[in-house]
């Protein structure tokens, strides 16, 4: 079942302002020497604990904003992986902060928004095709988990004996 409020362009293309300006905001909005942006979330990102939580909520937003636009389960999944994906590995000291900055979840839906409305079906097909690719992926490092697992815990019986 498809979730979608009924708009007028005038309220979609409001409410697509909306989700470019807080992207711009959360990923875009600080300018850096050197040319290259950051934005609040970044810097949000470095408050321990309560920070990408914070983040995370915000960017939830343009989700939300995604499904009241009518956007596919598959962008919409995608959207949500992006924002999981930051808030996870945002979580890791430094590392985590240095990968927000760049990664840039916020920017990346807008753009996923934008092109969905453009071309649903082929947004909708790419997303799918990413969906695919993240699952085969996370299926690829569950078996290479076992099969260390085991390299190991044989190197380790063979040391006992």
């Amino acid at each position: 079942m498809r979730i979608c409020w009924a708009m007028t362009p005038a309220a979609e293309q409001e409410a697509l302002a909306q989700v470019r300006r807080l992207a711009r905001a959360l990923d875009n909005s600080i300018p850096l020497p050197g040319g290259y942006r950051i934005g609040w979330d970044a810097v949000l990102g470095l408050i321990p604990g309560l920070g990408d939580g914070a983040g995370a909520l915000l960017s939830a937003y343009i989700v939300l904003q995604a499904v009241r636009l009518g956007a596919s389960r598959s962008v919409l999944a995608r959207m949500v992986g992006n924002v999981a994906l930051e808030t996870v590995v945002g979580a890791v000291p430094l590392f985590g902060d240095v990968f927000d900055a760049a990664f840039k979840a916020n920017a990346r839906n807008a753009r996923l928004l934008e092109a969905h409305l453009a071309a649903p079906g082929a947004t909708r097909r790419a997303s799918l095709a990413w969906l695919v690719g993240i699952g085969a992926l996370l299926v690829g490092v569950f078996v290479l988990g076992v099969v260390l697992t085991v390299l190991v815990v044989r190197a380790l019986l063979s040391a006992l004996q």
